[in-house]
């Protein structure tokens, strides 16, 4: 929100008029900032920029980097080449992959023995093989493919979705991420310079289990609801107050939109995470009566009923992907952690007729080598920021395809290459936003979450 942008009171029935019609990019700060104004909540849902084919995300983020090679793009020569020196400089070796590949569903694709059950999507799904970022160091590369920049605090792309198109329930946050990595902070789900209400709204975090994971301060042990609303009411006309007497800000709107989601909170969140009413049928699908699934199982089933309530972007967090050492017997843990569960909620979504308008996307923040770090049963794979895959389903995307080349040994991209700003854009172009145009003004420029690149990627885009 520029501060400088001057803008006359809007009454609620012209901003929803003037928000269904849809809206350039220094139009959609400048209209905010008279819905702020007017005291019109900011997640109102605004119309897409043109028509889109996704309405919500769901991102399920493998951090510490899965092992293309492994997983989603096999490479014959790489096993033939197993054991010779493949890092002069390093004296590292190929390490081909110990893991057999098949084709399957009626498009053929190759998908690893470790994902039996994601398998059984592979017409559903669409692998981009040749991603590539800005850095092979975690929290450079984690930053920039949640925000588009490796270096600086910028807004995440969830803050970027809502900031763009509001979200469908006014009583619970835009965009949620459950259990998030405490070792960044709230970076990988910060506003940054949008106004507060746009943040990421954190579900537990990494050492709490998927069971205990909840909202912080969703139930007030002093105060009954009726005396929280007066309090509330109270601290809200001071901030008016306040605001009355001086130039309006972003940070003081956001803050006061703040408040009181946080009280709708209150009544309508809970219920979420008591997931005992699920019937027995789809607590087996997804495995959350069972290790090693129960974990990753229960973040699958929040985000599903998270995403039949309306909210609009949903992230899932999965740790312990960084495989140094160990891979042959580490590699084959993470997967099966993971692999029932995520093919349940495709499933899932798909039957309640949601996975057609719900874009799901799964990757790391980074690939891995071709070649070993550490030897015999102890050898890993380190950080590539050269090649990498991640995949798509529903929302608008094409099932059944392998988008994108990498090199003989899988370690770098060489053909139909998609940087983090391409697959930001490609996002943004399924929500119905124009990444060009989706922008925000802030120190006198006018910021993007591509900032000045960025193609949508048009081959994977039904």
């Amino acid at each position: 929100m520029n501060p400088t942008i001057k803008s006359s009171p809007v009454s609620r029935r012209d901003f929803l008029k003037r928000s269904a019609l849809g809206f350039g990019s220094i139009a959609l700060a400048g209209l905010c900032a008279e819905q702020m104004t007017a005291g019109i909540s900011p997640l109102i849902v605004r119309a897409p920029q043109f028509p889109a084919r996704a309405r919500r995300v769901i991102f399920l983020y493998m951090w510490g980097g899965p092992s293309q090679m492994d997983l989603f793009d096999p490479k014959p020569r790489l096993n033939a080449d197993h054991g010779k020196i493949g890092d002069e400089k390093r004296k590292r070796a190929y390490k081909g992959s110990p893991f057999k590949f098949s084709r399957h569903g009626e498009s053929g694709l190759e998908i690893s023995e470790l994902l039996p059950n994601l398998a059984g999507h592979a017409d559903e799904l669409c692998l981009i093989r040749s991603m590539q970022t800005d850095s092979a160091n975690h929290s450079n590369a984690s930053l920039c493919l949640h925000t588009g920049s490796a270096n600086f605090v910028r807004p995440s792309v969830g803050s970027w979705v809502i900031y763009g198109l509001g979200t469908e329930n006014q009583s619970l946050p835009g965009f949620v991420t459950i259990r998030p990595q405490r070792s960044l902070g709230s970076r990988l789900y910060s506003n940054a310079f949008l106004p507060a209400v746009f943040q990421g709204t954190p579900i537990g975090h990494d050492g709490v289990s998927a069971a205990q994971a909840t909202i912080r301060y969703l139930k007030n042990p002093e105060h009954t609801a009726r005396e929280q609303r007066t309090q509330l009411e109270f601290v809200q006309s001071l901030n008016r107050d306040f605001q009355n007497r001086t130039a309006p800000t972003p940070e003081l709107e956001g803050l006061i939109q703040s408040f009181e989601l946080a009280f709708r909170m209150q009544t309508e969140a809970p219920r979420f995470f008591d997931i005992s009413d699920e019937p027995k049928s789809v607590l087996e699908l997804y495995g959350a009566d069972k290790q090693p699934t129960a974990e990753f199982a229960r973040q699958c089933i929040l985000a599903r009923r998270f995403a039949e309530a309306g909210v609009r972007f949903i992230q899932l967090n999965q740790p312990a992907w960084d495989h140094h050492g160990s891979i042959d017997s580490s590699l084959p843990k993470s997967c099966a952690q993971v692999d029932q569960p995520m093919a349940a909620l495709l499933t899932d979504l798909k039957l309640r007729g949601l996975l057609e308008d719900t874009l799901v996307l799964w990757g790391g923040e980074f690939g891995r080598t071709a070649t070993a770090e550490g030897e015999g049963d102890k050898a890993g794979r380190d950080h590539n920021a050269d090649a990498f895959t991640v995949w798509m389903a529903g929302g608008g995307i094409k099932g059944g395809v392998a988008h994108g080349v990498t090199d003989e040994y899988g370690a770098r991209a060489v053909q139909d290459r998609v940087h983090v700003h391409d697959l930001h854009a490609t996002i943004l172009h399924l929500l119905g936003l124009n990444h060009e145009k989706l922008t925000y003004r802030y120190a006198g420029r006018d910021f993007r979450l591509t900032d000045v690149y960025g193609d949508v990627v048009k081959d994977v885009v039904a």
